[in-house]
């Protein structure tokens, strides 16, 4: 092949959705490595055998496949060329769209699935990630294609569906049955378990990084089964869950060094917001707007980079700006020679403490300026500068307009 590095790129820019990409040869050896065993585990070994033969027949070179199988899941599937072994590029298993367990115990229902069984598959579909970005998907694997099949003319696309996925699956009761025993489904519990939880912590490390991207990419590949879903009304749903990712975003805040002072205001916020929640279509708004502002919140106020002596002096700073923030109060509260703290504080921030304090301080006035009506001695006084000509002062040099000229650009 002549696009390793171009495959290695898909595969890592996959990788943020969750998203499985295996090169395989033999459907029939091979597919249980993509499924996530689920045919294995239920003894329905025979289907990969099924998959194989629905496979060969509508594989064709230069066509990129959607491939929607016997369990609902869906798989991207394309030939790789120049392989003399004929091997294939197949990315998934993923679903489009979130689904309560109520739409699930349904489905149970209908396809005559033991009850027994429930609480497995229930694990099994948690860990199938939910791509609701589908195009950005499809953009990365038609790129893909246009450079391994020289040009966007020289390919095209294929939507395919099991057709014996049906009729087989009525009779998968009686195979569950008699073929499973306990110590396999604790170790197929377990491998779940263990993939759902490592997704999770991922999702925690990008966001007590700051790094919104690459944690949206993993929230937007969680699947809302992880959730669990009890409520019989879809808003509480929503509510439920959007509760439980701001107590992970708070965590995930605290292991990036942010002062509780600074995640309690923020959590607090939003835990408003979820029970003022009005509808379904504002659920996933809300869901993108915490985590954009937990992750502005680790990359303004982390002091993980800081030393223990200077992230107290920060975290005391922001806590309140109407404090004595001298240097000397400073010293005197860490028990530390003032002069070691003022050379500590320059070496690790770039900024004398005053420099620092005054940055912040103005910052906050221009919170209060945007979120308030106070009238600008008032800001001052909020922001610890009782001087309303010293505070003007240090609102042009930091912003370049006097409060009065800024404040008048808000109305």
């Amino acid at each position: 092949m002549t696009y390793e590095r171009e495959l290695s790129f898909l595969k890592k820019a996959l990788s943020y959705y969750r998203l499985n990409v295996h090169v395989i040869k033999n459907f029939q050896e091979n597919f249980e490595e993509v499924d996530k065993g689920i045919r294995e585990f239920l003894c329905l070994d025979d289907l990969y055998g099924k998959t194989a033969d629905f496979m060969k027949p509508i594989l064709q070179p230069n066509t990129i496949f959607l491939i929607i199988d016997d369990f609902f899941s869906n798989y991207i599937l394309l030939q790789l060329p120049d392989t003399p072994d004929n091997k294939y590029l197949i990315i998934g298993p993923y679903t489009g769209q979130n689904f309560s367990k109520n739409e699930f115990l349904n489905a149970i229902e209908k396809y005559q699935v033991p009850a027994t069984l429930c609480d497995i598959l229930f694990e099994y579909y948690s860990t199938i990630p939910v791509v609701t970005d589908i195009q950005s998907i499809y953009v990365l694997i038609n790129t893909f294609g246009e450079i391994i099949w020289n040009g966007e003319n020289n390919f095209t696309h294929k939507t395919f569906q099991h057709s014996f996925a049906q009729s087989y699956l009525g009779t998968i009761p009686e195979h569950i049955l008699t073929g499973i025993s306990t110590s396999k489904d604790v170790s197929y519990r377990m491998q779940l378990l263990e993939e759902r939880y490592e997704t999770e912590n991922k999702f925690l490390k990008y966001v007590s990084l700051g790094n919104y991207t690459k944690a949206l990419a993993t929230l937007n590949g969680i699947n809302e089964f992880i959730m669990e879903n009890r409520a019989t009304v879809r808003i509480r749903d929503y509510k439920n869950y959007a509760i439980i990712l701001n107590t992970l975003l708070r965590k995930a805040a605290e292991q990036g060094s942010v002062h509780p002072i600074h995640i309690d205001n923020l959590s607090s916020a939003f835990a408003k917001k979820i029970e003022e929640l009005p509808s379904l279509e504002q659920g996933t708004h809300l869901y993108k707007e915490m985590l954009r502002k937990y992750c502005l919140l680790v990359k303004k106020y982390s002091t993980k980079e800081y030393s223990f002596f200077i992230q107290k002096v920060i975290a005391r700073i922001e806590a309140d700006f109407t404090a004595d923030q001298s240097l000397k109060t400073h010293a005197e509260l860490l028990n530390i020679n003032p002069s070691y703290l003022s050379s500590l504080f320059k070496k690790e921030t770039g900024m004398t403490l005053t420099e620092f304090v005054n940055q912040r301080r103005i910052e906050h006035s221009i919170f209060l300026l945007n979120a308030t009506n106070m009238q600008i001695q008032t800001v001052a006084l909020n922001c610890g500068i009782p001087d309303i000509n010293y505070f003007t002062r240090l609102f042009k040099k930091h912003v370049g307009k006097t409060p009065s000229e800024y404040k008048r650009l808000l109305t």
